[in-house]
């Protein structure tokens, strides 16, 4: 009898035999190497069917990659991730903060006194009604003599001032009906939503006429405060409905099970993580704002004394000289399309970068 060693293989040609036999063998093999051996190796070689089978020696093994671990990004952040990436945003930026700065520095950037008439002398009410463009007035004069371009000037300080205390005043309405609304709910949500319903079911600038037309005497807060009541509406059913959604967050539940109260969990909770879609309504609401503004100040409703230049009045005073003169129409006009314009396209795209449904 001979002394050689038993086949590992009995058959080697039945297919099946062999891949039994096969991963036998690769299975002893694994059981041999390290969890950390393991990982590399995987299941890579030696599929069924196949003879190959690794051994120890045969394996080579690399370091698995590390994962740096990098602290959590707030909303706001990455959203300005996503914004200074975004040129809509970044145009409307840029017009926001050449508007902001003209209308701080303007009695500093205004090459002359915006209440002098220094062409009075030139101005023929047959002839010569407007003087033209010339050395020092690069816009010419309106219908007193005063220089144009320093009027638009100084008149952006008034849009600027009427437009943002305007939206303030509406948001501050707004966030005490939306609070009331949708923090306590029952019967005060039902009453406060039917007088926003009211309020939005008259046409906004109709409104906004009507409050100013109350006044007895028409001045610059009778118009801050006729734009404010119309925004009012819009902030407290935009701060309602972003509450309601945070009345049944975990983070309410877990405070709510606790034991924690109502105004803390109102005031400390809900309201902070609500703020955020009303933030950027208040910028879209402020181009509104200096539209109905000028809109308000173009038909007599605005600060009666001619002597303070704003757009919205300027726009007024040139419709005597529109056809002869239309200049002095469609600077202010151009000077309103541009700043609304940029605080639209910045809310707008405000609003994208915070909603995870538009995200681009």
């Amino acid at each position: 009898m001979s002394d050689s060693p038993k086949p590992t293989n009995p058959n080697p040609t039945n297919p099946i035999a062999r891949y039994r036999e096969a991963r036998k063998e690769r299975i002893d093999s694994l059981a041999q190497l390290s969890a950390r051996d393991r990982v590399a190796v995987g299941a890579g070689a030696g599929g069924p069917g196949s003879d190959w089978t690794p051994s120890p020696d045969e394996v080579s093994v690399t370091e698995s990659g590390t994962i740096e671990e990098k602290p959590g990004v707030s909303l706001w952040r990455s959203a300005w991730l996503r914004l200074r990436r975004n040129p809509v945003f970044l145009l409307g930026l840029t017009i926001t903060i050449i508007f902001v700065l003209v209308a701080i520095f303007a009695p500093w950037i205004a090459p002359k006194d915006p209440v002098t008439g220094y062409l009075i002398d030139q101005v023929r009410r047959q002839t010569n009604p407007v003087p033209g463009p010339q050395p020092g007035f690069p816009l010419g004069g309106d219908h007193l003599g005063r220089d144009l371009l320093s009027r638009l000037i100084v008149g952006s300080r008034q849009t600027l001032i009427v437009g943002v205390l305007a939206t303030f005043g509406g948001f501050i309405g707004g966030l005490i009906l939306g609070t009331l609304a949708g923090a306590l709910g029952g019967w005060v949500d039902s009453l406060v939503m039917r007088l926003v319903d009211v309020m939005l079911s008259i046409p906004s600038l109709v409104l906004a006429l009507s409050i100013g037309a109350v006044a007895s005497r028409p001045s610059q807060w009778t118009l801050i405060i006729a734009i404010a009541v119309v925004q009012v509406p819009i902030f407290a059913r935009l701060l309602r409905g972003s509450l309601l959604a945070q009345r049944s967050s975990d983070h309410v539940l877990a405070a709510q099970a606790l034991g924690i109260k109502r105004g803390p969990i109102i005031f400390r909770h809900m309201l902070p993580n609500a703020m955020g879609p009303v933030i950027v309504q208040a910028t879209l609401a402020l181009a509104v704002a200096i539209i109905d503004a000028a809109a308000l100040s173009f038909i007599g409703l605005g600060d009666p004394d001619q002597r303070t230049p704003e757009w919205g009045a300027m726009l007024g005073q040139a419709q005597t000289y529109i056809y002869d003169h239309p200049h002095l129409a469609y600077y202010p006009a151009i000077c309103i399309i541009v700043v609304a314009l940029g605080f639209t396209l910045m809310g707008e795209s405000l609003r994208e970068a915070l909603d995870p449904k538009t995200r681009r």
